[in-house]
């Protein structure tokens, strides 16, 4: 992955909270879309673009305040989502946003 993208998005992620809806978001996305494609249901497909889309939309619109990346790089913000996820689940992220300039949970004492 371009590591300048995933910086910038790191960036566009600075707020705690809109990391973690983003994962919970991209979990249960995740966890939808697996049914849909099981139950080969179109319905539960829509559902799980609402359960990853709608949280993440929201924290850009009302929390960082600034355009989601996947408007401009669909696909690199989707893997980008899933390796956020990732770190926060395994706690491996707070090196990647240091190196983005963002402040982690461990700096300001949380």
């Amino acid at each position: 992955m371009d590591d300048a993208f995933w910086l910038r998005y790191l960036r566009a992620h600075a707020d705690p909270r809109t990391r973690t809806l983003h994962a919970a978001g991209t979990i249960l996305a995740s966890l939808v879309g697996a049914v849909a494609l099981a139950r080969r249901s179109p319905k539960l497909f829509g559902a799980a673009l609402v359960c990853g889309y709608g949280p993440a939309w929201y924290t850009h619109a009302f929390i960082e305040r600034n355009k989601p990346e996947t408007f401009s790089a669909p696909l690199r913000s989707l893997t980008s989502d899933y390796r956020m996820c990732y770190g926060l689940l395994t706690g491996t992220l707070d090196e990647d946003l240091r190196r983005a300039n963002v402040t982690t949970a461990a700096e300001v004492g949380g």
